[in-house]
């Protein structure tokens, strides 16, 4: 094979296995938030103990929004050298309080 040929292959082979992996979740099935005799309505589900449980936010979406938000206020915050040091304090302050920030503000299971 020449070259040519090897990298005309090649971009089949890569069009193909993206063409795959964005094919395979739509065509399988969202697992349900159920167990074997309870029932899942909503934000709650039923257990098999009996018991009412609910699904909550874990604060991901704060995390990351708080994280590149204090990462840009430390940055202007430390005006001195590199500032390196603002930045990586203020991104892990930020990501701390936006994250729970997003979780307090999630579903509240009564």
């Amino acid at each position: 094979m020449t070259y040519q040929e090897k990298d005309w292959v090649m971009r089949k082979v890569t069009l193909a296995l993206a063409a795959a992996t964005m094919a395979i979740p739509v065509a399988m099935p969202a697992p349900a938030f159920a167990h074997d005799n309870g029932y899942y309505q909503g934000r709650t589900w039923r257990g098999q103990d009996g018991r009412t449980y609910c699904r909550r936010k874990n604060g991901t979406t704060g995390l990351l929004v708080g994280g590149a938000a204090g990462a840009l206020a430390g940055r202007a915050i430390d005006s001195r050298g590199s500032r390196a040091t603002g930045t990586i304090l203020g991104a892990a302050a930020g990501a701390l309080l936006g994250r729970e920030i997003d979780k307090s503000r999630g579903f509240r299971c009564r």
